[in-house]
C-alpha cells in the first residue's frame, strides 16, 4: 500500500547523523583558556608549598641563612628581575597586535620577549657559576637551588611556548583577531612565571 511505503533514504545507517538542510548546530564553548587557568592554579599550589617550606625553615633555624653561607649578590638578580618584569609588558604588546590582525607585530614582540627570557636564563646560569656555595651545603642553599631552579624550568617552558607560537605564526592566516588561543595562553603562562619570580625574589634575596 502507498501508506506503508518505506523511505529507503531514512533507513540508512547514517541517517540520524546526516545534517538536515536549514539546521544549524551550535558551536561548543571553548574551555581551553579555562583549562590553562586550572593548570596554573595547580602550579601555584606547588610553588606555594615550596615557599611555605622555605618560610618554615627560616622561622625554625636560629640563623638564616646559616652561618658561613656566602651572601647573595643583588645586582645580577635585580637586573634579571627588571628584564623579566619588562618582558611581560613587551609580550602583551604582541597579544594586542594579533587582536588587531597584526601578525608581523605579534612576531616582533614575541621575538623580543624570547630574547629577554633567554637573557634571564643566561643570567641565572652565570649566577649559579659564581655563587660560592653548592646544593648540599645547608638547608638554605638547598632551598635556594630548588626554588630558583624550579622557576628556571618554568621560564624554559614559557620560552618554548613562545617559540611554538612564533613557529606557527609563519603561516600568516594561523592567528587572527578571531583565533589567538596560542598567543593568549603563552602570555598568561608568562605572566604567571613573572609573578612567581617577584615573590621568589622578595623571599630569597630581599628578606
Amino acid at each position: 500500500m502507498q501508506g506503508s511505503t518505506i523511505d529507503e533514504s531514512k533507513t540508512a545507517l547514517n541517517y540520524h547523523n546526516a545534517p538536515e538542510a536549514g539546521v544549524h548546530h551550535e558551536e561548543h564553548p571553548d574551555f581551553r583558556m579555562f583549562g590553562v587557568g586550572v593548570f596554573l592554579v595547580a602550579e601555584s599550589m606547588i610553588f606555594l608549598g615550596l615557599f611555605t617550606a622555605f618560610l618554615i625553615y627560616r622561622a625554625l633555624l636560629p640563623a638564616w641563612p646559616p652561618e658561613g653561607t656566602p651572601e647573595l649578590e643583588l645586582l645580577l638578580p635585580g637586573i634579571n628581575t627588571l628584564i623579566l618584569i619588562s618582558s611581560s609588558f613587551v609580550m602583551h604588546r604582541g597579544d594586542t597586535a594579533i587582536k588587531k590582525n597584526d601578525v608581523s607585530g605579534l612576531r616582533f614582540w614575541y621575538i623580543l620577549t624570547a630574547i629577554m627570557g633567554a637573557i634571564f636564563l643566561v643570567g641565572q646560569a652565570y649566577e649559579y657559576a659564581h655563587l660560592g656555595f653548592g646544593l648540599t651545603n645547608n638547608v638554605f642553599t638547598s632551598s635556594f637551588f630548588v626554588l630558583t631552579g624550579f622557576h628556571g624550568l618554568h621560564v624554559t617552558v614559557g620560552l618554548l611556548l613562545i617559540l611554538a607560537v612564533l613557529w606557527r605564526s609563519r603561516n600568516p592566516s594561523h592567528y587572527s583577531d578571531k583565533e589567538h588561543f596560542g598567543p593568549e595562553a603563552a602570555e598568561l603562562y608568562w605572566h604567571f612565571v613573572d609573578v612567581v619570580w617577584i615573590v621568589l625574589f622578595t623571599l630569597v634575596y630581599l628578606l
